[in-house]
This record gives C-alpha cells, structure tokens and sequence, in this order.
C-alpha cells in the first residue's frame, strides 16, 4: 500500500522523537491515514480525532486494534507496544464486539451462527475482549451451548456433519482461550458440562480440533479445581485415554499424556497406586516407548503399611523362627529381638524403624525398593544384609541407610517428584522395557553401591561422610552408564561392571592429567595469546544463528494449542525481524514475512530468569523453574519489551550470548564457556602437535654465549 510505503521511508529518513510514534490506520472504505500518535496523550483524545478524521460520530463506541492477525486491541495498558511503522485498524470498541457476537452466536441461522463462533474464537484470544465477553454472562452462555445444544442439533448432524463439527470446535475454542485469561473460576462448572467433555474424548476421537480442546479442558478442571478432579474421574479412565496415545498425531499425544499426569497428581494415595499399576503395565510401556512421549512414571507411593513391609524385610533376611509363646516376659525379649535385627539391618531408629522414611523425597519410595528388592532378589539382599551386618572392622554398608539415600539420589537423576517437563527431550527407553523398572533400577544400583562401599573402604563409623564420598562416587558411576542411553536394563547393568572404583579413578586421574599438561606457564601464555581468536570465533557463530533465527513458543500457565513467533537478526546486524506464525516453520522465515522489527541501537538491557518482566507477570511460570532458566527479555526504549522463553537451554545459550556480543558485552554463558574450552584445547593440541613426547619447560632456555668469532660465517658475496 503506498501509504504503508511512504510511511517507512518516513520513518527510516528521520527517526521520530521516544514519545511520538508514526503509524497507519485503515478504516474499511477509506484510504489509510499517516498519523502520529503522542503516547502522553490519552487513547481516548487519540481516537476521537482519528474518528474526526473520516467524520465519525460517537468516537467511544470505537477503539483501535492491531491489523495483523492477531487483532489484539490497543489500551492504555498496552500502548507502549505500538511500534513505529505498525498497521492499526479503527474498529467498533470490546465492549460494543462483545454485545454484538454475544447476540449474533444465539442466531437461528446455522450458517450465521458458525461464522459468529469462528469470530468469537479469534477474538476470544484478547484479554480486552474476552473480558467484555465474559461480562456479558458469555462464558454461561457457551456452557449452555455445550450441554444442550449439541442434542439441538444432533439430528442436523448426520446431514450437516462438517458444519457441527466446526462449530463444535469453535465454541470449545471460545472456551478455551476465554479460561485461558484466568478471569473465571474453574469451580463454577456443572455436572452435565463435565460428562459432554469427557464423551467428546471419546466420541470425536476422529476429529483433531475437538479433541485437543476436550483434553485442555479437562486437564485445566483436574489441575485447579479438586472438586472438579473428582467429577472428572468418575468420567475418563486412563483406558479410555490410552487408545489417544496409539495415534499419530503428536499434539494429541502430548495433550492425552497431559491429562494423565493430572489425574495422577491429583489423585488421593489409594486411586494414585491402582492408576501406578495401569501405567506399569507391559501395552502401556510398549505404546510410550513406540510413540516416544518422555515423561515421568515413577511418582509412585506405597499402599501397604509401613510396618508390615518392615517386618517382611527383617522376616526374609534372618529366617526368623515361630514366634515365642506369650507367657512372661515373651514380649520383652521379642522386643529385644527386633531391636537387634533392625540394627543389623542398617535403620537408624533401632526401635521404630518407621521413622527413618519419614523424610520426603524418598519417603515410602524407598521402602517399596527395599522389599522389592528382598523378594525378587532374594539372595542378593540376604548376602548383603548378612555381609554388613555379621562384620566387626566398621566397614560394614548399613543396608537400612543406604537404601534411604540411593533412592534419594535416583530421584534427583531421574528428577522424580518434579512436575512434566514441557521442553525436555532427556529420555531413557530402557524404563520401557521392565514391568518394575524403577525398582529394578534400584536392585542394579543398590549393589553396585555395595561393591563401591567395600572398594573405598568406607567406614560407618562416621556415615554421613562416608556416605558423600560414596555417593558421589555411585553418583557418577551411575550417569556416566546412563548417558551412553542403554537400551535394557541388562545393558545399563554391563555398563556399571566396566565402571568400577578403580576406573572412575583412572578416569578421574585421566581428565586431570589433562588439564595438569595445559597449566604449565608456557602453555597458559599460549592459552591467553589465542584465547581472543577464539572468543571472536565463538561470537561469530553466535550472531550467524541470530541470523538464521528461531522459532519460539508462547507458553502459558496451563498447556494449550502452540502458538509461534519467529525472530531473527538482519545480515548486517542492525535489526530484529519478528512476527508470529500460524505454525512451526520448515526451516528459515524471510525478513519480509515478519511484521515487526527492532533495531538493536534502541536495545537498552537483556535481562534472563526473575528478572524478566513476564516471568514476574505470570505466577505460574513464575514457579516453573525449567521455564524460568529458559526466560530472557529485551529492553528498549523507556518500558518497551520484547519476551522470550527459549526451546531449550541450548537456543537459549546461543540467544542470549548473541545479543550480549550485539551490546558489546561479555558471553558469559554455559556454552560459552563450554566451547572456549574445548575450541582452545584442540588448538593447543593442533599446535603442540610436532612437540609430542617432548618436555616443555616451565621457563624459556637461556640465550647462548656470543661466539669468540665468526669465522664459520659463510660471505655469499
């Protein structure tokens, strides 16, 4: 448009002073207009000239909006985010929007009815407009929709199937996004409401936009309502969810594997262990293992007590004889021989062992692995019970402790207890192979800590520093195994014989040798000699993956359809291009195809974590601390902002050290300093290759005495 066009060479030939910004407004019929706007002068003064403008009567029933795709209206809140060069639309005000859609959805007509629900779906995604809506009683009003109209038109839906479909999916859309701004409480949702979702999983399993919006909704009812969990529940079974995971559609997948997690955290001790053993079975495994959704599985709890559990450990590991008669004093001496064998069998509590599981995490994790482990694998655990126990030296590796501790431990590896990532792509296929692989887990690392324990020669004496030294040594032992991804526990078990004691000693001793060889003076000199070379090597790199780009995520406090938006560097490094997308894109995005752009002179701050200003908005990501280590944000002009939240840690390393060498600041990242290192060590061993096998000193040779003469010079002349 000539316009749009005459309005960027404007703004490229004279940058326009901070508070005015230089804008297009089309109004439909009219030419566009060129205007400034004074961000000091209120929204309101603004539109009613622009309304003067085309003689418009009545200017507070209009409002301005964004004219790309998102027609986001424009507030007083929102203002600053209004970029020179934008295209805005004038349009009727959220409040007369919401009015007219709200009669319009209530048509007669199919056919209005479905274009007003699309429209509503789209809308439904501003915040300023979704509150009108919701002011107006909207939010009822699609509930009722749901319930009852479905049955309306339920013999209109063999003949006009596509067309229910559709508007099926856009009043569930409408729904969604509307919940999705957290105005309305999720406990206000009725009975009748909660079973059509929960048949929709079932009943429109064919079509895709129904069902992903059904899983969102009811993961969202589980997640902040506990009432709700339990109508839920009594609706959806995990074997009615279980056929959604055989699917190819990998949203669907995700979204299925989402509303499992919430049923599972959400319910109470007993439900949670029947729902346990559902998800360790052998099809389920095979279907998670075929599809690759990495999750977690292993928050599970024990339903038996604590003490019967105990008392089948101490049973299987001594054999005990019948009990004694109870005449006198029977009760005493059974008393007194408990009390030793709890001490055998390595408890701190002597008296009740129950105590020592009190601590969570492992809590009852722990003692599920210790029975576990004492009846599947019973003369292994009799041989270490009776190894320790039976030894007078101190050496002896208290069975009861060190359970405690590893389970512990194998929690922190596998990050059990934390809630579902939504960017990890760290998985282990061998806990697909075993119906009780965590516990199987267990009984490898359980004796692999025992055959440590007896190479250190540790000692109980002193537990808690025995246990450090040990622990960190199993610690090692054990993600050294697991980081070449063994396919089947026997696999990850072969793994652990070839990592003894001894040779994560010679693998220390390695690694340090290495490092020894580049401290002498010498070759530090060399390192600081280079070092520059290779900082601008890694710079470099840096600014052309700015210039490729990225595709980011917007994320919210609850999992929903993706959004995307795009961002990438301009080859000479002056500008960012960014606009959102529809979907995630095969490979780069033209600079042409991103709306908005940033040049990097106005950039003022990059800020990462607690820091950004969207991580201090949204309480929720707030508390999700993956999404927190993945969070940066620019600062421009006097409040202007630009959001991130990276796919993952790499992207984030790559983005934020590119826009600190951009700033002419330090890289001071991870990866930075990750590839300095091995990008100077390969250089020294380049250059230092005609030197190998010869010593180099720690000071340069002394310069030669001049010769008494120079005779043996040759004069060419």
């Amino acid at each position: 448009c000539p316009a749009v066009l005459a309005l960027e060479i404007s703004s490229v030939a004279m940058p326009p002073p901070a508070d005015i910004v230089k804008v297009a407004i089309e109004w439909p019929g009219a030419f566009p207009k060129l205007m400034e706007i004074d961000q000091k002068k209120p929204l309101s003064s603004i539109i009613k000239e622009v309304c003067d403008g085309w003689s418009l009567a009545n200017h507070d029933q209009f409002a301005l909006q964004h004219a790309d795709s998102s027609n986001f209206y424009i507030t007083e809140k929102n203002r600053n985010e209004i970029k020179n060069g934008a295209i805005l639309r004038l349009t009727t005000s959220p409040a007369q929007n919401a009015q007219q859609l709200h009669e319009r959805i209530q048509s007669s007509s199919m056919d209005a009815k479905l274009e007003a629900l699309k429209d509503l779906a789209n809308y439904s995604r501003d915040v300023t407009f979704a509150q009108e809506f919701i002011n107006l009683d909207g939010i009822s009003l699609l509930t009722q929709m749901v319930e009852s109209g479905t049955e309306r038109y339920q013999k209109l839906q063999k003949i006009m199937k596509p067309c229910f479909g559709d508007m099926l999916s856009f009043t569930l859309t409408a729904f969604v996004e509307l919940m999705d701004h957290g105005i309305v409480s999720w406990d206000t949702f009725s009975v009748a409401f909660i079973k059509k979702i929960a048949s929709y999983v079932n009943k429109f399993a064919s079509d895709i936009s129904i069902l992903q919006r059904s899983l969102a909704i009811l993961e969202s009812m589980v997640l902040n309502s506990h009432d709700l969990y339990q109508k839920v529940a009594q609706e959806i079974t995990i074997g009615q969810l279980i056929p959604h995971l055989q699917g190819t559609d990998q949203e669907i997948q995700t979204y299925t594997i989402a509303v499992i997690n919430a049923l599972f955290l959400k319910a109470p001790d007993d439900k949670r262990q029947e729902m346990a053993n559902i998800l360790a079975q052998k099809q389920l495994r095979s279907i998670i293992l075929t599809v690759i959704v990495p999750t977690n599985f292993f928050n599970l709890v024990s339903t038996q007590a604590q003490r019967d559990i105990i008392f089948e450990l101490r049973r299987i590991a001594f054999d005990a004889e019948s009990e004694p008669n109870n005449s006198s004093g029977s009760i005493e001496k059974r008393k007194s021989m408990y009390t030793r064998d709890y001490k055998k069998l390595g408890f701190i509590n002597h008296v009740n062992p129950a105590m020592d599981f009190t601590q969570t995490p492992p809590g009852m994790l722990a003692l599920d692995n210790m029975l576990y482990f004492a009846k599947h694998h019973q003369d292994a655990y009799i041989r270490i019970v009776l190894e320790n126990s039976s030894r007078e030296d101190k050496h002896e590796c208290p069975f009861g402790r060190s359970s405690i501790e590893l389970t512990k431990m194998l929690c922190e590896i596998l990050k059990v207890g934390e809630l579902p990532s939504e960017t990890c792509n760290d998985f282990h296929p061998m806990f697909f192979t075993h119906d009780r692989s965590f516990e199987e887990f267990f009984c490898i690392c359980i004796q692999l800590l025992n055959k440590t324990w007896k190479e250190m020669r540790a000692t109980s004496e002193d537990f808690n520093k025995a246990r450090k030294r040990v622990m960190q040594v199993v610690k090692e032992q054990i993600m050294r195994a697991l980081t070449t991804k063994p396919s089947s526990l026997d696999q990850f078990k072969s793994k652990l014989q070839n990592l003894s004691y001894t040779e994560i000693l010679k693998i220390r001793q390695s690694e340090r040798m290495n490092q020894e060889d580049f401290q002498s003076r010498p070759i530090l000199e060399l390192k600081e000699k280079i070092q520059p070379e290779i900082l601008e090597l890694i710079k470099q790199q840096r600014l052309n993956r700015l210039v490729e780009g990225t595709c980011f995520r917007k994320l919210n406090s609850r999992r929903r359809q993706d959004k995307f938006w795009y961002c990438r560097l301009s080859p000479n490094h002056k500008v960012l291009h960014y606009g959102d997308l529809e979907e995630s894109p095969q490979g780069e995005v033209p600079h042409d195809s991103l709306q908005d752009k940033l040049p990097v002179a106005d950039i003022k701050a990059v800020v990462t974590g607690k820091d950004c200003p969207h991580m201090k908005e949204k309480g929720a990501l707030k508390q999700n601390k993956e999404v927190l280590e993945l969070a940066f944000s620019i600062l421009y002009d006097s409040s202007g902002q630009l959001n991130f939240i990276a796919p993952d840690k790499h992207e984030y390393c790559v983005w934020t050290d590119g826009l600190n060498a951009l700033l002419g600041k330090d890289m001071l990242s991870d990866l930075t300093r990750n590839d300095l290192d091995t990008l100077l060590s390969m250089e020294i061993k380049l250059r230092l290759l005609d030197l190998e096998n010869i010593q180099i000193p720690d000071a340069p040779p002394p310069i030669p005495k001049e010769p008494s003469n120079y005779d043996f010079v040759y004069d060419c002349n």
